[in-house]
């Protein structure tokens, strides 16, 4: 194994601390005992890696360095800052924590953790989601300890530095090789002890509480649009941020609408004297407003006629989309004589152009049959 600490790293004598950075880092994750289990030459090249970075990364170690060689950095000189002893691996731990933080198991605590959020599944009618509404909502929800303002201590006492961990929430301990990083038994992580706690909230700084909380819908809401209340979900321990609150909507089925967006469906049933004449319908629209369809003459069951604006509101925009009515031609079931006989009398007149779509269908058909026979 190379012994110059420019060699193991795989760089040049000029390179610059980026350089040396990410050349240690990709052969540290290379080499790495978590990766390689079990490898005594891993390990031990592990060691040396860690070793070379640190002294290079540091501009006075690396000047020495440069000078006298390994001799400047090993066995006693610059204060055995890269030796084998407890305190090289306690700053080599502080490197290798820079570099990969939680993704290794490292990290710290850093105070008490933010609230937890939470969800609340409202269902509203098309029309609510249609004009919007305001309402309420009852959460059962912890918030801070009023006794003791959240930092879960009984009033007039006091909450000090654990003194296991200094503050820290976790606690190192040398292992062979390494050093191992805990969370602390003492605070749980928390860097403080409580020497009396809150008789109300024993300790945690929170307590539960049913809260009513006032909730705006804004015209245009789909169904699965999430609304977010910022610090209304749960205290955080012992003082620390609370939580958001999320509120899904659920929008009900309608009974005549279906919705795809901001565009509106509905079907709309016609007599087959209006849809051979033409005319037109109005269609009741969720705006409370009677807007009128013209009917084209000729139309056919399962066109789509389009009434621009009569559809859903744009959420947080302007204007509104579309409503779409398809036309579904009702044929008469219940007949007077006097409708048969003039229905008759139209049948006799009827030349085939009056539905040359039926009529060129069972042409097809008939000239079809006539090539499989003959």
């Amino acid at each position: 194994m190379a012994t110059d600490y420019y060699q193991l790293l795989g760089v040049d004598r000029s390179a610059d601390e980026k350089a040396l950075k990410s050349a240690y880092r990709k052969l540290a994750m290379q080499c790495h005992p978590d990766r390689n289990p079990g490898d005594a030459e891993a390990e031990a090249k592990f060691k040396e890696l860690s070793q070379a970075y640190d002294c290079l990364k540091d501009p006075q170690k690396r000047a020495a360095y440069d000078q006298y060689g390994r001799e400047a950095y090993e066995n006693g000189g610059m204060g055995n800052a890269g030796g084998a002893g407890a305190q090289g691996f306690g700053n080599f731990s502080d490197i290798f924590e820079s570099f990969f933080g939680d993704a290794m198991g490292g990290g710290r605590q850093r105070g008490p953790a933010r609230g937890a959020d939470l969800r609340y599944d409202m269902e509203i009618t098309l029309e609510e989601a249609f004009h919007g509404k305001s309402t309420e909502v009852k959460i059962d929800v912890a918030v801070m300890c009023d006794p003791c303002a959240g930092s879960g201590a009984a009033p007039g006492s006091d909450v000090k530095r654990c003194g296991t961990c200094q503050g820290h929430g976790k606690v190192r301990a040398q292992q062979g090789f390494f050093v191992v990083e805990r969370t602390c038994p003492t605070c749980q992580g928390r860097g403080e002890v409580i020497a009396q706690p809150c008789s109300t909230c024993h300790g945690d700084g929170r307590m539960e509480e049913k809260k009513v909380l006032e909730v705006e819908i804004p015209p245009g809401v789909d169904d699965g649009t999430r609304i977010r209340l910022a610090s209304k979900g749960e205290a955080g321990a012992n003082g620390a941020p609370a939580g958001d609150l999320y509120i899904f909507i659920h929008v009900k089925r309608h009974k005549y609408f279906e919705r795809e967006g901001t565009t509106l469906f509905t079907q709309a049933p016609i007599s087959f004297t209006k849809a051979a004449l033409g005319g037109s319908i109005t269609i009741p629209g969720m705006d409370g407003v009677e807007h009128e369809i013209s009917i084209p003459a000729g139309i056919q069951s399962g066109k789509q006629l389009q009434k621009r604006g009569a559809g859903m509101p744009v959420l947080q925009g302007r204007g509104f989309g579309d409503l779409v009515v398809q036309i579904d031609v009702e044929t008469p079931t219940s007949l007077s004589s006097k409708q048969k006989e003039l229905l008759r009398a139209f049948q006799e007149t009827e030349t085939g152009k009056e539905t040359p779509n039926s009529q060129g269908f069972f042409d097809k058909i008939k000239e079809a049959w006539e090539d499989l026979t003959d």
